[in-house]
């Protein structure tokens, strides 16, 4: 039986489930608060999937079952012409997949030409403040910065995430800003209270935007005084 539809938006909060793990969609995506799902060859390879397009047709079939309204899957290939043909090949699966694409010079050349057949895109990998230029100025519906590994490198994250942000106002709010390597619910909520509006996490995080001593308190005291 298929599931509702959420609700959709070009602006407001978007939410989305950064796993290919099926038990990870039945728990998480019927409660109706991600937009979507996002995947990667990495994402895919600790799930025990292989980068090929049955496994991820099967893949965006069950995700597309849920209240949600986007899948993201990454094309492969080093080569303008291979990232162009896989991300075609994805984009044919169902008009709802955003075809991923790493921010590097053929990659940028494939984005380009995706978006003009009408393929939606993310540009992902990205590290600097510029690549969410180049992102939208190729196009990209979406640029995905690592915002963990950002701050890994000793970068002021929330910094760099409100450059590409005011980058993006200037290019016109076409491309939306997707962070992605959060490690915890309070860089999602620190963000969101900087004016990010578009996040991409794994189960971990998924479970600490629930994590509170306090409410679980409450919510036991709730239930016990309902029993009485």
């Amino acid at each position: 039986m298929a599931h509702r539809v959420a609700p959709s938006s070009r602006t407001g909060l978007r939410l989305f489930l950064d796993t290919a793990d099926r038990a990870a969609y039945a728990r998480w995506l019927p409660t109706g608060l991600f937009h979507g799902v996002t995947t990667n060859p990495t994402i895919l390879e600790r799930s025990g999937l292989r980068s090929a397009l049955p496994v991820l047709a099967d893949l965006v079939e069950t995700v597309l079952r849920y209240p949600v309204h986007e899948v993201q899957a990454q094309a492969w290939g080093t080569e303008t012409k291979a990232l162009v043909q896989t991300g075609r090949a994805l984009g044919a699966i169902d008009p709802r997949v955003v075809v991923k694409v790493p921010v590097t010079e053929n990659g940028m050349r494939a984005v380009c030409e995706l978006h003009a057949l009408g393929i939606r895109t993310t540009v992902t990998a990205v590290y600097a403040s510029h690549q969410a230029l180049t992102a939208a100025a190729a196009g990209a519906d979406y640029v995905a910065p690592y915002f963990g590994r950002i701050n890994d490198a000793g970068r002021d994250g929330v910094a760099v995430m409100h450059e590409m942000r005011a980058i993006l106002a200037t290019a016109g709010d076409e491309t939306r800003l997707l962070v992605a390597s959060l490690r915890s619910a309070d860089d999602v909520a620190r963000l969101a209270a900087a004016g990010c509006d578009t996040f991409t996490f794994g189960t971990a995080v998924a479970e600490g935007l629930f994590a509170d001593g306090d409410t679980a308190a409450a919510s036991r005291a709730f239930e016990e005084a309902a029993a009485r």
